[in-house]
C-alpha cells in the first residue's frame, strides 16, 4: 500500500469560456473503468446537445489504468490534455469529463489543447485534491491515574487522537502514520511500563479536509 497518494473525495464541476466555446467540466472519484465509463455515459445523456464529451480517467495505486477519448475533436487535442492534467498532478482514482458547446470560432490545435487542459484543471480545483495518508489505528485503555500522561504524549507526539471514551477507565483511539506506527506502539509500552494492552485496529487512509479528518474506504486488519 502507498504511504501517501493524491485523489479527490467529492464530485466537482467547473466552467470556462474560450472564444465563445463553453467548456463544462465534471470530475468524480471512481474505483473502476466501468464506473468511469458509466459516469461518462451519464453526462453524454445529460448534455446530449453538446458538440463533444471528452473523457479521461486514471485509476489504480500505480496508475495502472489510464484511458481517454477525444470524442470527435482532432486527435491528441482533447482527451490527452485532460489525462495529462491527472498525470501531472498524480491524482488517482479520478474521472474527468469535459463537455464542449461550440461557439462558432475554431480554436486551432494549440487552442484546443490549452482549453481542455485548463478546463480539466479547473474541475480538479473545484473537486478539491486530497492527499490521502496511510494510518495505523490503535486502541489503548488506561486507568484515570495514567490518562493525563498518555493523552499528553499522544497529542505532543504528532499523532491523531481520534476518540476518547470515559467509562471506569479511559480508552483512547489513536491514528499514527504508518512510518510512525512502530514508534508509537513502543513509546506507549514504555510510558505505561507495558501494564496496559495496546490493540492494533487496522490500517486505512485518511486526509485532513478543512480541519476535519475524512476517511477513504474500509480499515484493513
Amino acid at each position: 500500500m502507498l504511504k501517501k497518494y493524491k485523489t479527490i473525495l467529492n464530485e466537482g464541476e467547473a466552467q470556462i469560456v474560450e472564444k465563445k466555446s463553453r467548456f463544462i467540466t465534471h470530475v468524480k472519484p471512481v474505483q473502476s473503468e466501468e464506473e468511469a465509463k458509466a459516469f461518462w455515459d451519464q453526462l453524454k445523456k445529460k448534455y446530449w446537445d453538446a458538440a463533444h464529451h471528452v473523457f479521461a480517467c486514471q485509476i489504480g495505486e500505480r496508475n495502472e489504468l489510464q484511458r481517454f477519448s477525444d470524442d470527435g475533436e482532432p486527435q491528441g487535442t482533447a482527451g490527452m490534455p485532460v489525462l495529462d492534467v491527472l498525470k501531472g498532478e498524480d491524482v488517482k482514482n479520478t474521472a474527468i469529463v469535459v463537455i464542449r458547446y461550440f461557439g462558432g470560432t475554431l480554436l486551432g490545435t494549440g487552442g484546443l489543447v490549452r482549453a481542455y487542459g485548463k478546463a480539466a484543471k479547473e474541475g480538479l480545483l473545484a473537486a478539491g485534491i486530497a492527499e490521502m495518508v496511510l494510518y495505523k489505528k490503535f486502541s489503548l485503555t488506561v486507568p484515570y491515574t495514567d490518562s493525563g500522561k498518555v493523552q499528553y504524549e499522544i497529542l505532543h507526539g504528532g499523532y491523531v487522537l481520534l476518540d476518547t471514551v470515559y467509562t471506569d477507565q479511559v480508552t483512547f483511539t489513536v491514528l499514527a502514520e504508518i512510518d510512525q506506527a512502530d514508534a508509537f506502539f513502543a513509546h506507549m509500552v514504555d510510558i505505561t511500563s507495558g501494564k496496559y494492552p495496546i490493540e492494533r485496529k487496522g490500517t486505512g487512509y485518511a486526509a485532513w479536509i478543512n480541519g476535519k479528518l475524512e476517511f477513504s474506504g474500509q480499515w484493513k486488519e
